[in-house]
């Protein structure tokens, strides 16, 4: 199969494409920058270097390939409008996130559960994300092979060219540069989470069976209490201290700390489970075990 995948030197998309290629498909990969070519070549990708706003290049990779995963950019809806029309009568897998729900719990615990069955209305600042999902979906009850994977919090080793997940190293980024490890208020707030390994065996589960519609991941699941308390003994520092909304908000930005760190995200991966997804990988707290160095 010829995959066509955007984001090819990122943190996902460079996982799914490389395994892709190891397990025999040719694969074709958006490549934003010049210089990072050559690691994804070394991966036996095919770069191609453009932007998802160079319109023109989108549909001609995906009208060509059998496949395109968008791994890019969950928030691009010219790129979206591009490759929905593109790909048309091929398989199309895309990149969203479970932030989609997050809420302004400011670190306090959230019991709202979602899985492919909910429609509660997304958060306001998430409404644009919830609508190129929907464009997605619509195309999908319609007949194509369209699928949505909405991604957890995600962690693990570099399965492609190099890269890290955003939020994790993140969180140990700031107990290094500080000296000790900090969360949104007391830090009960939970989000589902998912290695990366389980990540990428679901994307080619769905690739492989042509699957349509909405999907969720997640293994498990985490206060942010925990992950940074496993940060701090990682780093032998002390325990996590707590910082107000405004305080995350000057270290990580607005929406990283509302939407990511200060928030609730719990998701429930039914359907990926009714097809025989089995994730396997190790918990958020082993993997910062082995991998966070003071």
């Amino acid at each position: 199969m010829l995959v066509f995948v955007t984001g090819a030197s990122g943190y996902i998309g460079g996982a799914i494409a490389a395994t892709l290629v190891r397990a025999g498909h040719r694969v074709r990969g958006l490549v934003r920058a010049p210089a990072k070519a050559a690691a994804v070549a070394a991966c036996g990708i095919v770069p191609v270097i453009g932007t998802l706003d160079h319109a023109p290049l989108l549909a001609a990779e995906a009208g060509a390939a059998d496949a395109t995963i968008n791994a890019a950019d969950s928030d691009h809806a010219d790129a979206v409008a591009t490759l929905l029309a593109a790909c048309a009568g091929r398989r199309l897998l895309h990149t969203s996130g479970i932030s989609l729900h997050s809420d302004d719990a400011r670190g306090e615990r959230g019991e709202t559960i979602h899985d492919e069955t909910t429609s509660a209305p997304p958060h306001p600042d998430k409404a644009a994300r919830a609508a190129i999902d929907a464009s997605i979906l619509a195309a999908a009850a319609r007949g194509e092979a369209f699928a949505v994977i909405r991604n957890p919090l995600i962690y693990g080793d570099a399965l492609g060219p190099p890269a890290a997940s955003v939020q994790l190293p993140a969180l140990a980024a700031t107990a290094r540069r500080l000296g000790r490890a900090r969360h949104v208020g007391p830090g009960r707030n939970v989000w589902s989470y998912a290695a990366l390994t389980d990540i990428v065996t679901l994307y080619r589960m769905l690739l492989a069976r042509g699957e349509r519609g909405l999907f969720y991941a997640e293994y498990g699941e985490a206060d942010f209490a925990t992950l940074t308390g496993a940060i701090a003994k990682a780093l032998g520092q002390a325990p996590p201290l707590a910082w107000s909304i405004e305080e995350a908000a000057s270290e990580w930005g607005e929406q990283r700390a509302r939407h990511t760190y200060g928030s609730n995200c719990r998701v429930r991966a039914r359907r990926a489970r009714a097809l025989g997804w089995q994730p396997r990988g190790e918990s958020p707290e082993a993997w910062i075990a082995r991998v966070i160095k003071p």
